[in-house]
């Protein structure tokens, strides 16, 4: 029977291995995350231009100014709108391409590895690709070949924002490197769902396909539905790279990130107001994400699917 001192001496041993393993990623997430997130708040209640120790105590200006700023709150309207499109439309692929896998019977491990691969592309190496190959503006580009062959003149896709033609380019590139990842949450979801209950279905008289994927499979994929939305709908508010690098230095079509980017670090650096306008967005992905969670019921009591 291990005596009071052994048992201490276990226990000092756990802590140590426990705060071994777990210290540097305790340190690099408070170094690298929690005080930066500290110091933006901090700097957006001051005047900062050109130096992130300033000594000017300015309130609320810096709130004021970005949402007096048509560029960033044009940005947040169009990123709801953008979030409103990208996230059922991602949703609903990633959804349909999980069923269709899960209902092969042979090299399902092939296609689930094809889907997911595209997950694995940089976000820059993917825009160049739709930007230089698969949309380019010239005659040359392969989108504008297909639609040659119909008889329609070449689109300018991301040099013209009337019509927005560059929506279409960045969505596509959007769906083709997320969806992968969100089709296995769905496939691991669907591979849970018990079987019983689809025979049970089948002896209450329930007929295959729609009704049973109504009553049984969307029910029972509540929670991983309601999970993959919210990450949809952060990740959204959060695009930069593919608008960066599809759209340059254009002033049409930015999302707030890049509006940020330019308002800290372009030619005024205005560090104050650039704290303040990722505070704003912040807060609105706060908004949003709860508000999405209200109505799917995320975290009620009792959900089980």
């Amino acid at each position: 029977m291990p005596t009071t001192t052994g048992r201490a001496r276990t226990r000092t041993s756990a802590t140590f291995t426990f705060w071994l393993f777990t210290g540097p990623f305790l340190a690099g997430l408070l170094v690298f995350v929690y005080v930066p997130i500290g110091w933006s708040l901090w700097l957006s209640f001051f005047e900062a231009r050109f130096t992130v120790t300033p000594s000017t105590f300015v309130g609320l200006d810096n709130y004021r100014a970005m949402l007096e700023n048509d560029n960033f709150t044009g940005a947040l309207g169009t990123f709801t709108v953008f979030a409103a499109i990208i996230v059922p439309t991602t949703w609903a692929l990633s959804l349909g391409l999980a069923l269709l896998v899960n209902r092969l019977r042979f090299m399902r491990a092939f296609f689930r590895s094809v889907f997911f691969l595209p997950t694995a592309c940089s976000y820059v190496a993917a825009s160049l690709i739709w930007k230089m190959s698969l949309f380019n503006g010239v005659r040359f580009g392969l989108a504008n070949t297909v639609i040659g062959w119909f008889g329609v003149e070449n689109i300018a896709w991301l040099a013209d924002p009337d019509p927005p033609w560059y929506w279409l380019v960045i969505v596509s590139a959007r769906l083709w490197l997320q969806s992968g990842f969100y089709m296995i949450l769905f496939l691991a979801a669907l591979q849970n769902i018990p079987g019983e209950l689809y025979e049970a279905a089948a002896i209450d008289g329930a007929k295959p396909g729609f009704q049973t994927f109504r009553h049984i499979t969307l029910p029972q994929l509540r929670a991983t539905s309601t999970a993959v939305i919210l990450l949809l709908l952060i990740a959204a508010y959060q695009a930069f790279d593919e608008f960066y690098n599809l759209l340059s230095k254009t002033t049409w079509g930015r999302p707030p990130l890049v509006e940020l980017y330019y308002t800290a670090l372009g030619d005024s650096q205005d560090y104050g107001a650039g704290s303040a306008g990722a505070v704003i967005l912040t807060l609105l992905i706060i908004v949003v994400t709860l508000f999405q969670g209200r109505i799917m019921g995320f975290g009620r009591g009792g959900d089980t699917g």
